[in-house]
């Protein structure tokens, strides 16, 4: 058993080589490669991505970073500039991605996407979510060249991270019915293939919610093959517009009113049932797929209170007033939102 496990590890490692090696040979323009990941993902996966790619013969520098913020986006560009990055990797669960694919933007760098959780769909889309002045704006970013996804290293991510960006995917539900909802009342363009591939990749998870499970690498593929087909409707669409609708809304007035101990796919789940209830639509599909998958939907559950909960459901139009959604370009009243939140068992 021993001899098996590590024969294993050999053909995953000598796999691994031979697809960073080739990323980078086929995309690097000139100069190094800037790797930029964080303390606990370079320690999971960013060390071996960069001796990989060191080993095939490239220039190689690292940097490690924090949040995804002005300051660390800043820092950021300024390392690639330094080292003379010809390309841009981004190792992580998220922010070190978001902050990667930016970076790779602002400098017209390719971009190759190495996602150490499947925590939410930014990990293979051309947005990217950066801390401006206090509040998470959704911003154009790289579409990455190629996405390096081991789910052998996924797959020991805690359990809340798969369900949060399965969670993030489903909540695409909601974001199609805003769309078609702005296209109907606004006449904004709409792109029927982006969304039907965002509506399958939704759809799929839902059908399939009983087979995400803890400590199970399937599972892990079967959410990151849907997180990869969310990105893809995202850039066919040039918009975020197929995975970000009321619900994401609701999961930025949460970030800057208070997410207690909340993260994104979280708070795209809460956004999402509370949102369908609005449509009208079949809420309690999308509270009992969430059940499924041991997300839950309650606001007390993840610290936050109810009256965080009722103002972040009223106000959250105005975080893109631009981007128009169920709900409306008015504040919701008090007791309209604690209304629907109470119903669908928010609150």
């Amino acid at each position: 058993m021993q001899n098996n496990a590590l024969s294993q590890g050999r053909v995953r490692r000598a796999r691994r080589h031979r697809e960073c090696g080739s990323v980078v040979s086929r995309n690097l323009r000139s100069g190094s490669v800037a790797v930029i990941t964080g303390n606990t993902t370079y320690s999971m996966a960013g060390r071996t991505v960069a001796e990989l790619i060191e080993s095939s013969g490239f220039d190689v520098h690292v940097h490690i970073t924090g949040e995804a913020n002005t300051e660390n986006l800043n820092m950021a560009e300024e390392f690639c500039r330094e080292v003379g990055a010809g390309m841009v990797i981004g190792v992580g669960g998220g922010t070190k991605i978001d902050l990667a694919k930016k970076a790779a933007y602002e400098l017209d760098l390719p971009f190759v996407s190495v996602p150490t959780s499947p925590s939410h769909d930014g990990i293979a889309s051309p947005r990217a979510s950066i801390k401006r002045s206090g509040c998470n704006l959704s911003e154009e970013a790289a579409m990455p060249v190629a996405i390096i996804a081991d789910t052998s290293i996924m797959v020991k991510a805690p359990y809340r991270y798969l369900a949060a960006g399965a969670a993030d995917v489903i909540s695409n539900e909601t974001a199609i019915l805003d769309w078609k909802l702005a296209n109907r009342l606004h006449g904004e363009d709409f792109s029927t293939s982006a969304a039907a591939l965002s509506q399958y990749a939704a759809r799929e998870l839902i059908e399939k919610a009983h087979l995400i499970m803890p400590g199970v690498e399937e599972s892990v593929w079967l959410v990151m093959k849907q997180i990869l087909a969310s990105g893809t409707a995202m850039a066919i669409a040039s918009s975020s517009r197929p995975a970000s609708g009321s619900e994401h809304l609701i999961a930025h007035s949460l970030e800057m009113l208070g997410a207690g101990n909340s993260i994104h796919g979280e708070q795209c789940a809460i956004g999402s049932v509370v949102s369908m209830y609005l449509h009208g639509g079949r809420w309690e599909e999308l509270a009992e797929t969430y059940r499924k998958i041991r997300l839950s939907i309650r606001a007390k559950d993840y610290n936050i209170s109810d009256i965080t909960m009722i103002k972040a459901l009223s106000t959250a139009h105005r975080i893109r007033p631009e981007r128009y959604t169920i709900l409306g370009e008015r504040d919701l009243s008090y007791s309209a939102a604690e209304r629907a939140l109470e119903i669908t068992g928010i609150i």
